[in-house]
This record gives C-alpha cells, structure tokens and sequence, in this order.
C-alpha cells in the first residue's frame, strides 16, 4: 500500500536508506558524471534514460514500493554500469526485501572496483556487514565490522553494530568494552547501558558458579548506575542463595529508594528472606512505608496478600480494593478479590463482585510496549528485542491508571515467595 510521504519519512528504515540513496546520488554526481558525458547524441539519450530511471526508482522508494524501485534502479544500471549510487540503492533494496544473496554481491562488485575511492569501498564494507547481519550470519558481520572499525575508529554507527553483535551472542565483556569507547565518542548517559553490561556479566558468572565473581561485577554496576534495579536484585538474589539474608534484604531494600515503580520486584523477595529470620513484622511496616509513599496498585496488591496470609481478612479486602480503585484493568488484583472473598467472604459479597468484574470484561490486560520502536512484548524486560535499547520497555495500558515503569522485567507480579528474575 501507498503511504503518504510525511508518514513514510517517519520509518527509521526507510530515513536510512533514502538518506544512503541521496548520498549515494552526490557522491556519483561528483566522481560518476563524468563517465556518462558522450559526444554523440546516442550517449546524451543514454544519460536522460539512465537519470529518469534512477529518479523513477527514488520516487517509487518513497512510495514504499520497492519492486518498482528495484526495476528502475536495473534499467538504470542496464543503460550506465558504472553508477555507484544505484548499485548502493539496488544493494539496499535486495537486502530490504530479504534477498540477501544478490546484496551480497552488489557490494563485492563495488568493493573490488579499482580506482574507487576509500570512502565509497568503506561503505560498500559497512553494508555488507548489514547484509550479513541481516542474513543471520553474526559472525561474518562481525568480521566485517571490525575490519571497517579498523579503518575508521570513530564510525559510531560500526560501533553500535559491533555493539549489538556481542548483545546477541552474549559476550557481554566485549560488548562493555565497546560501549566504553562509544561513549567517549557520543555524549550522553551511557552509564546505565554499562551497567546492564555489568550485570549481565555477573549472571554469566553466577552460571559457572563463580559466587565471588558474580558478587564484584553487581557491585561495580551499582557504582556505575545507582538506579540499576536489575543489579539490587540479582545481588540480593545471591547473597540469599549464600544464606546471608540481612545483606538480601539491604539490597531488595534499596530498590525502593532508587527506583520505586519497580519495588513491587523485592517484596516476594523480602518476605522469604524475613521468613527465613522467623520475623515477618518488618514486610508489613516495610510494605505499609511503600504504599505511603509509592502509592501504587501494585504495593496495596502486594500489602493485601501479605495481610491475607496473616488473616487480616478487613485489611487485605481494604487494600486490595485501593488498588483496583487506582488500576480497574488491575487484573490481578480482580483476581485475589475473588479469593479473598471466596475464603471470608459472604455470600452476597462474592455475588456482588462478580457483578461488578462483568463490567469489566472488556479491559485490557496488561501491555508493555517500547518507548523507543513500539514493539510490544509478551512480558516486562530490560532490554527491547527488537530495537535492542536498554531500558526502553514500558507497561501500559490504555486506561491509563496502571502505574508506568520505564524499563521493566518479566515478573508483573510476583507471588510473595522469594525467587530470581528469569533470565
């Protein structure tokens, strides 16, 4: 389908390849013209068709047809072969329609021209790494991101790839070390991606049974990025494992100073290191703290259930009904109404409510959505599969009322046991 040029200029994808295309025109304006110039009319015909081909098939990019565009771009090529910026565009365009192979070859074509100029073969590297990349073949991207890297160690956009390669095939190290030399290139906060590094780094540890490993590189994350909640937990996580349930609990603890949309993660968390204590008293006043200052369905969802289980019956009715006033799409908290009036609750009540969840039918679950590309995942994460940003991931809903993280991680809400994240 046709798309309208303002919503098509909108398209990352589709900014980048118009972008190489016109890069690719300026450059063949000023090294290419002049292997079109002929003395006699027959070459000047050959010049008009070639352009008007070469337009055509920017046109019908913009028209999001790229079969058109692919056969302009080869009438182009049949009538001049030695226009480099339709090459590129035919390269790009097979490799947008998934034809890997014949992108592939495009670029060796331009990379094995002689006389052409570095700047012009750099890209025609680069892009192949993309085709690579974009074939599934990580390995040879990778190769050749590095070769052109090489050449050109300020190319961000080559870093970013290499970058995104090591996230894939989870040599976190590597990917740290080229975080770190993308941020002394680009300004910005690169400390929470460093720290994402970081942790990951410490799961892999914790996975070869390197306790004391895993330990340090929670630890260095937290001091690269306080507001690392994924690090709190994991070291709280390992410091539960090793029995040391004071230390667990002072770092699920923290999460609540430093990110409190997300302290509904440590309190199954909290409950079975104090459990563990024999002394539940402090989740109750650490959860009653939260819904103070949080305010959130989540923490009056997760003080209902701890009430419950204590058999407050009134308590846990009074604040699982203060989370679905503040979050009616709270589907969990619908949920564990249910039980709680099921268990104490009379007759007349459970009816009641039952009218009351038929209203509500029609709501929406839970969503998660990415800020950055608006995929919407099946589960809270840190980090987006499909743009791969850090952070990025959010839960929404269209109601509006659900409390909204900005980054997140696959337990919505965890029953009150203690456990670890999914990994």
């Amino acid at each position: 389908m046709v798309q309208i040029p303002w919503q098509w200029f909108l398209e990352p994808s589709n900014q980048e390849l118009l972008l190489i295309v016109f890069i690719s025109l300026g450059i063949g304006i000023i090294i290419g013209r002049g292997t079109w110039k002929a003395k006699d009319s027959s070459g000047r015909m050959s010049e008009s068709k070639g352009d008007r081909a070469f337009f055509k098939g920017i046109q019908y990019i913009i028209s999001n047809d790229h079969d058109h565009a692919i056969e302009e771009f080869t009438k182009s090529v049949q009538v001049n072969s030695e226009t480099i910026e339709t090459y590129i565009a035919l390269g790009n365009l097979y490799r947008t329609k998934g034809d890997i192979d014949r992108a592939i070859r495009i670029r060796h074509s331009i990379i094995l021209r002689p006389n052409i100029e570095e700047k012009i073969k750099l890209r025609a590297l680069f892009d192949l790494g993309l085709d690579y990349r974009k074939g599934g073949l990580l390995n040879r991207a990778l190769n050749i991101f590095l070769k052109v890297v090489q050449k050109d160690p300020s190319s961000v956009e080559t870093l970013a790839e290499i970058e995104r390669i090591y996230e894939e095939m989870r040599d976190w190290e590597s990917a740290y070390r080229i975080r770190q030399k993308i941020s002394r290139l680009v300004q910005g906060d690169h400390n929470h991606i460093l720290a994402h590094h970081l942790v990951e780094m410490g799961k892999v540890s914790l996975e070869k049974d390197d306790v004391v490993g895993a330990d340090s590189f929670f630890k260095k994350a937290i001091s690269t990025h306080q507001g690392c909640v994924d690090a709190y937990l994991h070291q709280g996580d390992l410091y539960f494992s090793e029995k040391e349930y004071k230390k667990a609990i002072a770092a699920w603890e923290k999460v609540a100073g430093v990110a409190p949309q997300f302290t509904f993660l440590a309190y199954g968390r909290l409950e079975g290191a104090y459990s563990k204590m024999k002394n539940l008293k402090p989740v109750e006043d650490f959860l009653k703290g939260c819904a103070q200052s949080n305010s959130d369905a989540f923490t009056h969802l997760a003080l209902s259930r701890f009430l419950f289980n204590e058999g407050d019956f009134e308590g846990s009715l009074k604040e699982v009904d203060g989370a679905l006033e503040m979050a009616p799409y709270f589907w969990e908290a619908r949920k564990f109404k249910g039980e709680i009036l099921l268990a104490h609750g009379e007759k007349k009540d459970v009816i009641s409510d039952y009218a009351d969840l038929i209203g509500h039918l029609d709501m929406p679950y839970l969503r998660f959505q990415c800020e950055q590309c608006g995929f919407q995942p099946k589960e809270l994460l840190w980090q987006c599969p499909q743009c791969k940003r850090w952070d990025t991931v959010s839960l929404i809903d269209s109601s509006d009322t659900l409390p909204k993280p900005s980054s997140g991680d696959k337990d919505v809400m965890p029953p009150l046991t203690v456990g670890r994240e999914k990994e």
